[in-house]
């Protein structure tokens, strides 16, 4: 993401490598966490656990023989890969999931396991991206992040566009940019408030870059103006009997995604090049108090497990995307509010407790990188690159998103913008966004599948 930096593994490995399952970390050996390597090692000596859990040495590694050599290195990155976030236990349900598709299961099966098999394999995406951006220097590695940052929301997206879903990809970018806007920002304004709110009667805040947080911000408000202007001149047409109304509104989505994507690469310039020192002041303090991290993948493998995971991205999401129009004939629940709530979690997840976990540690600045880059990202890069490749493809993806929807972003967006505008955070405003989140989620799923997903 373009939010997030290089140092964010050092904040968050420690939980998602090792802490997260300490039953097996004592029944294996011990953890290594000098900062920077905090995955599962064992004890030398112990040769079938090192071979299946040590993710810094797997025997055969220094073996003469070629082929010894080449399967121990394939299943050192297979192990390294597995053991790099505790969600990665889910990984069992890509085959079933895949399966599932093939075998032609009922549809809400089909759905809920290709749902979670997407989990880990965001996990992992993030993960081969975090690696190769190590070695690509600040500048390329923050733009490899922003490019796979939100790979999975981007690949879903094009498979539901493909298929005509034009509801479900509205619903998932603007679920994407509420779930970290609202859910994510909230969630570590809360919980961070609470672990630091202070004694009773003499309570603190919590406080992060407001310059940074201000130009984000600012950002996302002409996001918001992005979508609010489609959905009055469709009104106005529409009021007007105009027989060119959708062909108009279509013209205006692809010259604004055109417009958005050339601001998206002069806010990229902004923040890696000519004004960097304003995203980097808590990495100062990161780096004066860690050394930097070495990748524990080589580029060339790291680049594998992007492809392959990539892949099988596109695989399950072609057969969640396909599970949907049944899914809501049998459940009655909305696309909208399959795409606004249910598709975001799909590829956020393990960002998510990132975010939480580094608020929790008082590192805001990171958190907000987490939250706000990745709204960014979606409003500025991710959804007119959808109207681009809709236009190329011949399906009329539009910034006309449905009347509700526009409105619901524009509240969330201002609401955030008064909430972060000062540079600090409690407890009670992340629970206000909280609330707002649940509101706007409540609102989606009262309202009946037959009324929102025919305004299309």
């Amino acid at each position: 993401m373009s939010g997030k930096s290089n140092p964010l593994p050092d904040e968050t490995a420690p939980l998602l490598n090792g802490e997260a399952s300490s039953r097996l970390q004592d029944s294996l050996g011990h953890v290594r966490s000098n900062g920077n390597d905090s995955h599962i090692h064992v004890r030398r000596g112990t040769g079938a656990l090192m071979f299946l859990f040590d993710s810094r040495h797997t025997p055969g590694l220094e073996s003469e023989n070629i082929v010894v050599r080449s399967l121990a290195y394939t299943w050192h990155v297979t192990k390294v890969t597995l053991l790099s976030n505790y969600v990665n236990f889910l990984l069992i349900m890509v085959p079933i999931g895949i399966v599932a598709g093939v075998m032609g299961w009922n549809p809400t099966a089909v759905f809920t396991l290709n749902f979670f098999a997407i989990i880990p394999l965001a996990a992992v995406l993030s993960f081969a991206t975090e690696e190769i951006s190590m070695k690509l220097g600040e500048t390329m590695g923050g733009l490899l992040n922003a490019t796979f940052g939100n790979a999975v929301e981007l690949i879903v997206s094009i498979v539901a566009l493909k298929d005509n879903q034009i509801e479900v990809v509205q619903a998932s970018m603007l679920g994407s940019i509420l779930s970290n806007l609202l859910l994510v920002m909230g969630m570590c304004f809360l919980f961070g408030g609470i672990i630091h709110r202070g004694e009773s009667g003499n309570g603190r805040e919590q406080s992060f870059a407001s310059a940074t947080a201000q130009t984000t911000c600012s950002m996302m408000t002409l996001s918001s103006a992005s979508l609010v202007i489609p959905a009055a001149l469709y009104a106005v047409l529409d009021q007007s009997g105009s027989s060119e109304k959708n062909q108009s509104i279509l013209t205006l989505s692809r010259g604004t995604a055109i417009i958005l994507l050339l601001l998206y690469v002069l806010y990229l310039v902004f923040q890696l090049r000519t004004h960097s020192n304003l995203f980097d002041a808590e990495n100062q303090e990161l780096d004066e108090a860690h050394e930097p991290e070495e990748p524990t993948l080589g580029p060339v493998a790291a680049a594998g497990v992007l492809v392959v995971t990539t892949i099988l991205v596109a695989v399950c999401a072609e057969y969640l995307v396909g599970s949907i129009d049944k899914l809501v004939e049998s459940s009655g629940i909305s696309k909208a509010f399959i795409g606004l709530i249910l598709i975001p979690i799909v590829g956020n997840a393990a960002e998510h407790v990132t975010a939480v976990v580094v608020a929790i540690r008082d590192k805001m600045d990171l958190a907000m990188g987490v939250a706000i880059g990745s709204s960014i990202q979606i409003a500025l890069l991710v959804t007119p690159f959808l109207v681009i490749v809709g236009w190329i493809i011949g399906r009329d993806m539009t910034l006309r998103f449905e009347t509700f929807q526009t409105v619901a972003f524009a509240v969330s967006v201002l609401v955030v913008t008064y909430t972060v505008q000062d540079g600090k955070s409690n407890y009670l405003e992340g629970a206000m966004l909280l609330g707002l989140y649940l509101i706007i989620a409540l609102a989606f799923y009262a309202t009946p599948s037959d009324v929102m997903d025919h305004t299309f």
